[in-house]
């Protein structure tokens, strides 16, 4: 197939496809992510980042289109994009799929447009899915499927790549974002042309070689979405974009930076299998190379009923990543700090710190007891990480040694809660983590209309009428 084809036949899937063509259970992940996706963007609003985010879009303006997620008043729709990306990203306590972080790089385009348009709570979750989707697959197309890269024979050996990044989702997002306002055929191809041109670099090596945390991390989701909003709605105006920018040679893999290309799996049985729907939840607001090695520390912790003061050291197996450089760093003077740094995490788990924003609170992040005590934390790669189990599947390995009351208390995991070959939430406690998320922003009342919104959004006429849900007084 070549690359125009590929680009005509997506155009075509982003279009044609009817909510009823997709299946039950992913439809039913996808309406839980989104509601698990806004209650991350609440989150962020009492954060430094977050009131940064939200200042710069209110400067920038606009007609008054689309909201700021928990904000009153209206903005541009791709200003309102643009900040919900970032919001949704800042506490890192979004959802990861195919690739890394999706939801802050495809769901601020589409609801952004979705509000303009008065869509309708199928319409929405359409796109939503359909983003996610064509995200997931060029995500495979650039081995970013599943946020590993295991290397060698039996795949069995870590090797972290140095072309990572998001870039792959903005054809998801513009993509959803161009089935809201109905854009055609011809339309929709140039409209995925202008997506590949309207995305960021690939910064998520840099970020996790540097041992200086700072608040871009590995992408601009924001900066991203107002790409895709872009490419939507000068498409629909009639601009031409690069329908062959998945040519093989010199596309969009070679041109952003990725170091292979595998197009195929971008088209296999598309439309039948549907693959965006392997999702990890997120359980704690950090870093996930740290959450399954978190499990393992609370169930020692709710086990022996352990104090801060009775425990005398802790040893934290993880992902391989833990010994590159922007982990490694013990200072903390921002939130990105607090999010990769062991030392820190761990200590606020071991104090019992509500989980949650809490964690990144300026206080938190200042307090004497909470840095003292990461002193006694060591945090190392697992060394079994990425073996394989004895049906296949991988393991991501993590164990926690404790050492207190003259004891040491080990627990193990072969994968965190909430991910794919963990134990998986439940829709409850996704209500609870978005109730959670929602409280410093939101009043009680709103709270539990925008949680049975979210739940039968199938149902909402107009998304605008949940919209207000989510909008503080």
């Amino acid at each position: 197939m070549s690359s125009e084809e590929m680009t005509r036949d997506l155009a075509r899937f982003a279009i044609d496809t009817r909510y009823e063509d997709i299946p039950d259970k992913d439809m039913y992940e996808a309406k839980y992510l989104l509601m698990d996706t806004i209650g991350c963007a609440l989150a962020a609003l009492s954060t430094d980042k977050g009131k940064m985010t939200v200042a710069l879009s209110k400067r920038y303006g606009g007609p008054p289109e689309s909201s700021i997620i928990g904000i009153t008043g209206k903005v541009s729709c791709s200003n309102a994009a643009m900040a919900n990306g970032e919001l949704i990203g800042t506490v890192d306590y979004d959802a990861t799929m195919a690739g890394g972080h999706a939801p802050p790089y495809v769901l601020p385009a589409p609801l952004a447009m979705a509000e303009v348009e008065g869509s309708s709570g199928k319409d929405l979750l359409s796109a939503w899915a359909l983003g996610l989707e064509l995200s997931a697959r060029v995500a495979s197309a650039v081995q970013q499927f599943h946020g590993a890269n295991l290397s060698g024979s039996k795949k069995e050996t870590w090797s972290w790549g140095t072309r990572w990044g998001q870039a792959y989702s903005n054809f998801g997002a513009a993509a959803a974002t161009g089935r809201l306002i109905n854009l055609d055929q011809t339309q929709m191809e140039n409209c995925l042309g202008l997506a590949g041109h309207f995305c960021q670099v690939l910064t998520h090596e840099r970020y996790t070689m540097s041992a200086h945390r700072h608040l871009t991390k590995y992408g601009l989701p924001g900066w991203q979405n107002h790409g895709a909003v872009s490419a939507a709605l000068l498409s629909q105006m009639g601009y031409l974009g690069d329908t062959d920018v998945f040519n093989a040679d010199e596309g969009f893999w070679k041109f952003v930076g990725y170091e292979e290309w595998y197009p195929e799996f971008i088209m296999a049985d598309l439309g039948k299998d549907w693959i965006f729907a392997k999702i990890k939840y997120k359980l704690y607001p950090c870093c996930g190379m740290l959450h399954g090695a978190l499990d393992c520390l609370y169930k020692i912790l709710d086990d022996n009923n352990l104090t801060p003061e009775e425990i005398g050291s802790i040893t934290a197996f993880c992902h391989p990543t833990v010994a590159e450089p922007c982990f490694v760093n013990p200072e903390i003077m921002n939130i990105p700090d607090a999010q990769f740094n062991p030392k820190y995490v761990f200590s606020v788990a071991a104090h019992r710190i509500q989980i949650g924003v809490e964690w990144q609170d300026e206080h938190m992040m200042r307090d004497p007891k909470i840095l003292d005590f990461g002193k006694k934390i060591t945090c190392i790669p697992h060394p079994e990480f990425g073996k394989k189990t004895a049906d296949g599947r991988t393991k991501f390995s993590s164990k926690v040694e404790v050492k207190a009351r003259g004891n040491v208390y080990i627990e193990e995991s072969t994968g965190p809660r909430g991910a794919t070959h963990g134990t998986l939430l439940t829709d409850e406690e996704l209500i609870a983590k978005f109730r959670h998320n929602a409280q410093r922003v939101l009043t009680q009342d709103k709270i539990e209309k925008a949680v049975e919104a979210f739940t039968h959004l199938e149902k909402v006429d107009n998304i605008n009428d949940t919209i207000e849900h989510i909008s503080s007084l």
